[in-house]
Formats: structure tokens, sequence, C-alpha cells
């Protein structure tokens, strides 16, 4: 759905008049707030299919960091192929990175951790690769990007577009008071279930996450 059309499924639902552009007024203004708010409270609560993603990284011999764009500081980072030689480069903390440069002067070699070190000036974050690419190496970086706030009226929503409606609609109501004698605490209930309802169609492509180990 279009962040208009889900402005508009949440207008019907507190008996106001659609509208034609997210901006027509300050209450529709409001309304688009809480579907931007609902929208990144479903985002956290999964690792949605459709905000999985990779990234190309294509090394410079000498450069250490690079920037993973569109990630923002909501992306997440699962984990780094190597494809050049076909090998996986494993996660280390940012001061055990730090702590191998000083021992080693920030030698070039093979690149075996990465660690995510700060942000770009986009704001986005950055990976920092021990040892420093000595060579052009392709990496891929495996991971979850969330998708930026809705700004536009077209702008398309990425994940499941009920529960994001039924989060702004209970925020609506809270606003409110309440409307047709439903709370908004009674809505929060209803549209917990709904994402819960969501996260276990959207599971099934991934059964091998729900498998739980005794340690």
């Amino acid at each position: 759905m279009t962040y208009l059309e889900l402005v508009n499924a949440v207008m019907r639902r507190i008996r106001e008049e659609e509208v034609t552009t997210v901006a027509e007024s300050d209450y529709s203004k409001l309304i688009a707030d809480f579907v931007n708010d609902a929208k990144r409270l479903v985002e956290d609560a999964w690792d949605w299919t459709a905000l999985r993603a990779t990234q190309t990284i294509t090394t410079v011999a000498g450069t250490p960091l690079y920037s993973l764009t569109g990630f923002g500081t909501r992306g997440r980072v699962e984990y780094v192929h190597n494809e050049t030689d076909n090998n996986i480069v494993r996660l280390e903390s940012i001061a055990r990175i730090r702590e191998l440069n000083l021992g080693t002067n920030g030698a070039s070699g093979t690149i075996n951790y990465y660690a995510v070190d700060g942000l770009d000036a986009n704001g986005d974050i950055q990976l920092r690769l021990y040892q420093t690419p000595s060579s052009v190496k392709t990496l891929t970086v495996y991971g979850v990007k969330r998708q930026a706030d809705l700004s536009s009226d077209s702008d398309v929503l990425l994940i499941p577009s009920s529960p994001v409606i039924n989060w702004a609609y209970a925020y609506a109501l809270r606003e409110r008071g309440e409307t047709g004698g439903e709370s908004g605490s009674e809505q929060a209930i209803f549209a917990q279930n709904d994402v819960a309802t969501a996260i276990s169609l959207d599971a099934q492509y991934h059964p091998e996450e729900l498998i739980w180990d005794t340690v």
C-alpha cells in the first residue's frame, strides 16, 4: 500500500473524510505521523522477508572502512561473505580490531574480521575490516535494511500493511480518546495480535530461525 492509502485507511476507521494528499490538513499530517510510528514499531518486531537485503562491497587496497548505503542506524548486519576468497568474514568487536591494528601497525593482508565502526556523513553504518585489504576483493553483506520513513503520497510500504494500519489506528484512538466505544488500549491488543499473525506467516519462509537448541 502507498503512504496515502495507509493514511486514508486510518482516516476511515476514525470516521474522518479521506484526503487526496497526506499533507492536506493538520489532522491528516498527525495520522501520517502515526503511520510512520506504527511502521517503525512493526519493522522492529521481526526481520521481515521484504527487508532482508544484500550489499556488495568492492574493497580498495589500503582502505579498511566501508559504508553500507541505506542501512542507516536501524539496519542490521547478519554476516559478511568474501566472494573472492570464498570464506566468511567473522564479526569481532571494534575494540579488538583496534587492538589488533596496534599490534600490526595496520598491516594489510587477508580479511579475517569486521566490526561496525560508527556512521558516515549520510548516517549509514560503516564496517571496519581487519586486516586492511591488500588487493581488490568482493564482499557480500547480508542483513536487514529497514525502510526510511514514508514521506511522499506514492511511497510504498514494504512490510505487511495490516498491522501498520491497526497500530496507527490505536495511536489515533489514544490521541482522540475513543471512537465507536473502542479505546486505544483495546485496539492496541488487537494490533499486537495482528503483528503476531503477520510474523507467523512471514516466518514460514525462515523456519531455520525458529529452531532452538539447548545450551
